[in-house]
């Protein structure tokens, strides 16, 4: 009868421990998951953010000769991409992009003064293409806030914090926008 008890007890044990063993390796896992879908997100507002690099110099290039009064703004855009280019962070990218979609609502509300421009099929293509690409720029940097938002919320959460600190996993940060870029957009003449 001990010996069956014993048996019983040493099951049970058992159990409870790959029970207990099951649970963390599911946190870990899911740690791995989204630690791995930021690291997608991530990879594909870049990969929008090269394609709308290199629309920038098609872009300038049909404004420049409109645009004469304008230079600081198509300087401003050229600085902004050429920032971009040099950014080795996600950081510093992050910053460049918020000066280019800065530049570039300029440049689209200054065009509005600029008949023959607003007429101009290439300018017309290249600024439904550069929309295009920051309205997906927008879905896509929402999703990785949401990614960041549920890795964050996880790592603080008990007891996936135990897992986390033993991952050494750091708070990740979110995506944001600049005080400049939540400006109205001014335009003079």
């Amino acid at each position: 009868m001990a010996i069956g008890l014993g048996i019983i007890i040493a099951v049970v044990v058992v159990l409870v421990a790959l029970v207990f063993i099951g649970y963390f390796v599911g946190i870990y896992n899911a740690f791995v998951r989204l630690r791995n879908d930021i690291k997608k997100s991530w990879s594909n507002i870049n990969v929008l953010l090269k394609q709308r690099h290199d629309e920038l110099p098609k872009l300038i290039a049909s404004v420049k000769g409109y645009m004469k009064h304008e230079k600081s703004t198509l300087a401003e855009l050229t600085k902004a991409r050429t920032a971009f280019m040099s950014a080795k962070t996600m950081d510093a990218k992050a910053a460049a992009d918020n000066q280019i979609t800065s530049a570039l609502k300029t440049i689209f509300a200054v065009a509005e003064n600029y008949p023959n421009l607003k007429a101009n099929e290439n300018f017309l293509q290249l600024q439904s293409r550069i929309s295009g690409l920051e309205n997906e720029l927008a879905d896509r940097r929402e999703f990785y806030n949401e990614s960041v938002n549920t890795y964050n919320i996880k790592r603080e959460s008990f007891p996936d914090m135990i897992v986390a600190g033993w991952m050494k996993l750091q708070s990740k940060e979110m995506f944001k926008v600049s005080e400049e870029e939540q400006q109205d957009v001014k335009v003079e003449f």
